[in-house]
C-alpha cells in the first residue's frame, strides 16, 4: 500500500487530522468535504437534483452512530481497504454521494468522519478503521446515507422499503438481506431495483494503490 502523507485541517476548532486514499476521482481524503459540503434541504445543490438520493448534512452525526459507528476525528489507519458500490433503479445508475460518512456542523463544513465512508462520486467504499477485525456491512453505509428507510411507499425510491431490493457481489446474487451484505477488499457489490442493469456489472477495475 502506497504512504500518504497527513494532513491536518482544523475546522471549527478541532484539529482534524486525515490520511488520505488515492483514487482515479479528484483528490480525496481531507477534512475539506470533497463537493464543498453535502446538500441541504432548499440549498441550490438540492433543488438543482432533487432526486432523494443527494446526501443532506443535517443529521449526519446522529446516522452515523445509528450505523453502529463512531464519529471519529480523523480516519483510521488499522484497517485499510476498499470496496465499490453501484445502485441502479430499472437499469439507470444512481450517482452515490462524496462524504458519506462524514459529520458536518450547521454551517455544513465537515467536523468529523466515520470508519466507513466515500471521498467523491466514484462508488468506491473506503473502509480506514482505527481498530482492525471490525465487520463492515452494507446495511451501514445505506444507514450513514440516510437512504432505503422505508419513510416512502414508492417502490424503488430514495427511501423506500430496501425488502424488495436485490443485491449481488462480485456478479453473484446473495440471498441474504441486503443490509447483512459484508463489505469485502475490492468486492463489487451491485444494488437494484426494478429491471437488473445489462450488463450486470460483476467487477471493478480500481485504481492503483487502492
Amino acid at each position: 500500500m502506497q504512504n500518504f502523507r497527513p494532513l491536518a485541517v482544523t475546522l471549527a476548532g478541532i484539529a482534524f487530522a486525515v490520511s488520505g486514499c488515492s483514487t482515479a476521482a479528484p483528490p480525496p481524503g481531507t477534512a475539506v468535504s470533497t463537493t464543498g459540503a453535502a446538500a441541504t434541504p432548499g440549498s441550490p445543490a438540492a433543488a438543482a437534483a432533487a432526486t432523494g438520493w443527494e446526501l443532506e448534512s443535517k443529521g449526519s452525526a446522529d446516522r452515523i452512530k445509528a450505523s453502529g459507528l463512531e464519529v471519529l476525528s480523523a480516519e483510521g489507519a488499522a484497517e485499510h481497504f476498499h470496496a465499490h458500490l453501484d445502485v441502479y433503479v430499472d437499469g439507470k445508475p444512481v450517482t452515490i454521494p462524496a462524504d458519506i460518512g462524514f459529520s458536518f456542523s450547521v454551517d455544513g463544513k465537515p467536523d468529523g468522519i466515520s470508519s466507513l465512508h466515500t471521498h467523491d462520486e466514484s462508488g468506491i467504499i473506503h473502509i480506514e478503521a482505527p481498530v482492525a477485525g471490525e465487520t463492515y456491512r452494507l446495511g451501514q453505509l445505506l444507514a450513514e446515507w440516510g437512504v432505503l428507510d422505508g419513510t416512502d411507499q414508492t417502490p424503488g425510491s430514495a427511501h423506500s422499503a430496501i425488502d424488495d431490493w436485490s443485491v449481488t457481489v462480485n456478479g453473484t446474487k446473495q440471498e441474504a438481506p441486503v443490509q447483512a451484505v459484508i463489505l469485502k477488499a475490492h468486492d463489487e457489490i451491485v444494488l437494484h431495483h426494478g429491471v437488473a442493469p445489462s450488463p450486470l456489472p460483476a467487477a471493478f477495475t480500481f485504481p492503483d494503490g487502492v
